[in-house]
């Protein structure tokens, strides 16, 4: 048989498919063709409405996890039950965050971050959701067999001072460690002094360390760094955590405006820097005065922090 030609019956089988596929399309646009200008005319604007992006939001079904789900979690692997959890709560699936707070303790050793699953946490560290960025921290713990003990706190404080290869993680890991309630004053107090050191890279992930903290107290050491840090990816990096990364609230992160306003002309920081600043203003407060540190100062006077 040549090459490329295919038997009758698999053309015929082919062409059937095709044909069934596009028949209702095609029928669709052929009735409205029939129809006069006006009602052909107003189907297309109901068909146009429905696909509207600009619309308010609209469900296409409830976001809650049914009885259903669950019970077909319990006969799911800890990998499985994980993932599927974590991408209804990325979906703000009511039910999904209490579950991971139930299971994840179940999952520990026996969950792998996966380059998937691992980008899929990364969507839910970013969530605009506070509590699916806590729940993303206690798969994080649960996939490094980390227990949420004063054990596991002396042992990443340990690998931190003895490893430098695993120090990043290690810092990392203390300040998510700290965010769900252990030891945070001793996280604290051991980040700050890590966000001192010589090294780019430890300082880096110190600041993420006390970003993911989410204690007020973060705020004096993290706008100390903003101004003062001498490496511009440090500095960045510690407008990020005060603006929008890690665990701080917002109303938490508005008591770091009345300092960024001071920055806003201050002539020590370079341009770059500045621009960061008004970034952050931007971030936090939901407004936006340009370049204009008068404006932003007569608005503040009329929206203090709460």
């Amino acid at each position: 048989m040549a090459e490329g030609i295919q038997p009758a019956g698999k053309r015929l089988a082919g062409a059937t498919l095709r044909v069934s596929l596009l028949t209702p399309l095609v029928f669709f646009f052929l009735t409205l063709v029939n129809l006069n200008a006006a009602p052909l005319e107003s189907a297309w604007a109901q068909f146009a409405r429905l696909i509207d992006l600009t619309s308010d939001p609209l469900s296409a079904s409830p976001a809650r996890l049914s009885d259903h789900v669950i019970e077909e979690l319990d006969r799911m692997a800890p990998q499985k039950q994980a993932e599927v959890l974590v991408q209804r709560a990325i979906n703000h699936y009511e039910g999904a965050i209490e579950q991971i707070a139930q299971r994840a303790g179940g999952w520990r050793g026996q969950i792998n971050l996966t380059p998937e699953f691992t980008g899929m946490l990364t969507v839910a560290q970013n969530s605009n959701d506070l509590r699916v960025r806590a729940a993303s921290i206690e798969v994080f713990l649960a996939a490094y067999d980390l227990p949420k003990d004063s054990g596991s706190f002396y042992q990443l404080t340990q690998r931190a001072q003895d490893e430098v290869g695993a120090r990043p993680w290690a810092l990392w890991m203390l300040g998510a460690l700290g965010n769900r309630g252990v030891e945070p004053a001793a996280a604290f107090d051991t980040l700050r002094e890590y966000a001192k050191n010589g090294d780019e890279e430890t300082r880096y992930w110190a600041v993420s360390g006390l970003g993911l903290l989410g204690a007020s107290e973060t705020l004096e050491p993290l706008l100390d760094i903003f101004h003062h840090d001498p490496s511009a990816r440090i500095r960045e990096h510690a407008a990020c955590n005060l603006a929008q990364s890690g665990m701080l609230t917002q109303d938490q992160r508005m008591g770091a405006v009345p300092e960024l306003l001071k920055f806003m002309d201050d002539p020590s920081l370079d341009p770059t820097t500045q621009g960061w600043v008004y970034q952050a203003l931007r971030d936090i407060t939901g407004q936006w005065f340009g370049r204009n540190p008068a404006a932003w100062r007569n608005w503040w006077a009329q929206h203090p922090a709460p």
